[in-house]
């Protein structure tokens, strides 16, 4: 089966050094969902809460991303291979603004790393995390990037210390439960990345 060609052009291309071309492309739910779904699936991917979703589900929940203002969805490319899935989001339209003190410019941030085959590559996702924050911080009204892994993601939480986060609070994300869309309650430990230049906020 060949997947849709996507139309959609990357609003951030950089080069970096040793490890190649990063492109971060808008997601597009038609040409994507298959993809997208087959990392989603997985066990690796069960802190994403989809595993039992069907590929058009997947396209449904993307569809109404799409439509958003305050939520957007990205594909990440190596030298032309799509290889990450990054989700931004304004803090203060979302559900975790009822869990800490919502900053101006804090952008909150969704990534899965998609399988690869062979050996695991040191500083793979280091690498894709530099060029997404510059494409974030790229923007002037952005100050501070907010992260809320599960907490019982003990992977995650350290990869994002090692990124320069500074921990904050653990919390429990409400649940929502909507026509569009349903997310269960979590359990989440905050962390924060202020912009370079920028005065840390309070979290």
């Amino acid at each position: 089966m060949t997947s849709a060609t996507s139309l959609r052009q990357p609003v951030h291309t950089q080069v970096v050094e040793g490890f190649g071309t990063v492109a971060i492309t808008p997601v597009d739910p038609a040409a994507d969902s298959a993809l997208i779904h087959s990392w989603v699936t997985q066990e690796r991917a069960r802190f994403w809460g989809m595993g039992e979703a069907s590929r058009e589900l997947v396209q449904e929940i993307y569809e109404d991303v799409d439509r958003r203002t305050t939520h957007h969805a990205f594909m990440a490319s190596r030298d032309g291979e799509q290889v990450a899935l990054f989700q931004t989001y304004d803090c203060a339209e979302d559900r975790v603004s009822e869990c800490y003190d919502v900053q101006p410019g804090d952008v909150g941030m969704h990534m899965l790393i998609g399988p690869t085959t062979g050996a695991a590559e040191r500083g793979f996702t280091g690498s894709l995390l530099t060029a997404f924050f510059a494409f974030v911080f790229s923007d002037d009204a952005a100050r501070r990037v907010v992260v809320e892994p599960d907490a019982r993601n003990a992977k995650a939480i350290s990869l994002m210390e090692r990124t320069g986060f500074v921990l904050g609070p653990q919390i429990v994300l409400p649940e929502i439960d909507l026509p569009e869309v349903y997310l269960p309650a979590k359990p989440a430990q905050l962390a924060f990345l202020t912009a370079p230049g920028a005065a840390p906020a309070a979290g």
